[in-house]
């Protein structure tokens, strides 16, 4: 897959390439709003963190080979990962892309997502 195939392939994610590493960011706040919805009770709001905690569920039971290789670094009005390998990167954001746009998966592993 080209780069903007895949850019493309991964929105409303973008990427984002430094000098040793890469990113992986999303604008939160418009994106599957309705899944933190479920959990509003207890604090959770979509915010960057949120989808952070998320994030982490899913790496752990979805692709656990990545676990190394991936970091978190969310803010609140911005979910980030990182990493310093690229390929890895890019297959947890494919994978994670699609598992957002599996609303069964997506909401089983949000009620294990733990509040930040």
């Amino acid at each position: 897959m080209d780069i903007n195939n895949f850019k493309e392939s991964i929105k409303p994610f973008f990427w984002v390439e430094h000098e040793k590493s890469v990113s992986v960011c999303l604008n939160v706040g418009e994106y599957k709003t309705e899944v933190f919805q479920t959990r509003e009770e207890e604090g959770f709001e979509g915010n960057g963190y949120d989808w952070g905690s998320l994030a982490t569920v899913f790496l752990e039971e979805q692709k656990p080979e990545l676990i190394e290789a991936i970091e978190f670094d969310p803010e609140a009005d911005m979910f980030c990962a990182y990493s310093s390998d690229a390929d890895a990167l890019k297959k947890f954001i494919l994978s994670f892309k699609e598992a957002c746009e599996n609303d069964s998966l997506l909401f089983d592993l949000f009620s294990r997502a733990i509040l930040d």
